[in-house]
């Protein structure tokens, strides 16, 4: 049996190979993250044996770039182990070359260890896994650039039609309605220039009929009197349009990618869905960044991943009595979970009555919804585990 190291880069990676009794037969071959590398890496290992059944590779999983190696190895048959970067530190620490690192280094000391099997294979997501993961994150950065590109639209109304903001309080600035009427009139002025029955028609056909002449009346009347700039409006109504139609072309990705996460979602047809608060956006987002749940021995160490656990204060004497949540791990996983116990908060009788606890226990309520969280991450590790559907339980 042979041992295959290989240390992971952005765009070359290094590999060692090691024997049974530890003998490196060959040392940081050097080789592109290419098929063209991949090739003359399989070219190396002829040399000692032409089947993959004789070869067990390990690799780390640094950051993505391990992805398409690992395919390509995959699609030939070797077995291939994926380790956690935080295991090949602890073996460095414990073999006499802990005070180097270079790539050559690092593939003969995967190779060792991968010899001397003292490893936990980190664990790897099936192809609807992963493609939840991708979009999922998408998703979050999708809506983040809407935020973003919200907020500046605010900043120039805040300039040049102050009071544009408060016609909207009950559909918002940005329904549907709202984005038409900014896109077609923009400033004050143009909307002196339109009449009332002409804005009132524009706004019915945006609205589908739930805004029309009152409406209007109301918008001519603000921007008659509106206290906003008057000068270098030209330029204030070319951002706000461009911004406009940004926000309208983001929010039709979201949308499309939203339905590919629920293609996605239906197709696995996972149990938990049957957790209270969750639907297949949150639900994509949580198996995600899960993965395996058998990563996960415990509920803990899944809480304690998603950053919901207490940190601990302590200095010397001083241990702090009031500890904050961490935040440490994966934040998609954690701001997924935190919708989610918002929903259930509310709807489920049993976190509902959990939430009230804390409430009445004095907890802020963002610290109460933070409990149920937690609560909820460990309802979700048994019915992932047991592979079965959550139950209320009163």
């Amino acid at each position: 049996m042979f041992y295959l190291g290989i240390d992971i880069g952005k765009r070359t990676h290094a590999a060692s190979v090691m024997d049974e009794a530890g003998k490196i037969l060959l040392k940081g071959f050097s080789f592109s993250n290419s098929t063209v590398g991949a090739e003359a890496l399989f070219g190396a290992l002829h040399k000692f044996s032409a089947s993959p059944e004789d070869f067990i590779v390990g690799m780390e999983a640094t950051g993505h770039y391990w992805l398409a190696l690992f395919s390509y190895l995959d699609e030939r048959h070797f077995l291939t182990h994926v380790l956690n970067p935080i295991q090949t530190d602890g073996w460095r620490n414990a073999t006499e070359i802990r005070k180097r690192k270079t790539d050559t280094i690092d593939s003969v000391l995967i190779a060792d260890l991968i010899r001397y099997g003292d490893f936990t294979d980190t664990s790897l997501m099936n192809e609807n896994v992963i493609s939840l993961k991708n979009l999922s994150r998408y998703r979050t950065y999708l809506v983040g650039t809407t935020s973003d590109f919200k907020r500046k639209v605010i900043a120039v109304l805040d300039q040049i039609f102050p009071e544009y903001e408060t016609l909207f309080k009950g559909t918002g600035v940005f329904g549907a309605a709202s984005k038409e009427v900014l896109l077609t009139y923009s400033a004050p002025e143009t909307f002196e220039n339109v009449t009332a029955d002409e804005l009132g028609q524009a706004l019915r056909k945006a609205s589908r009929g739930r805004l029309g002449a009152d409406k209007a009346e109301s918008i001519k009347q603000a921007a008659s009197s509106s206290f906003g700039v008057r000068f270098a409006q030209e330029a204030y109504v070319f951002q706000l349009r461009s911004m406009i139609e940004q926000i309208k072309f983001l929010e039709k990705q979201v949308n499309e990618v939203e339905k590919e996460i629920e293609i996605i979602i239906n197709q696995l047809d996972s149990v938990i869905m049957t957790a209270p608060g969750i639907g297949p956006i949150n639900a994509a987002a949580i198996l995600g960044e899960i993965g395996d749940i058998s990563r996960f021995s415990t509920a803990a160490k899944l809480v304690a991943y998603a950053g919901l656990d207490a940190s601990v204060t302590k200095s010397g004497e001083y241990e702090a009595t009031h500890n904050v949540m961490s935040k440490r791990g994966s934040p998609y996983l954690r701001k997924a979970l935190f919708s989610a116990a918002f929903v259930a908060s509310f709807n489920d009788p049993v976190f509902s009555a959990y939430y009230q606890k804390k409430r009445s226990e004095g907890k802020h309520h963002l610290t109460a919804v933070g409990a149920v969280a937690r609560k909820l991450t460990y309802t979700i590790h048994a019915i992932l585990t047991k592979n079965e559907p959550y139950k209320v339980q009163i």
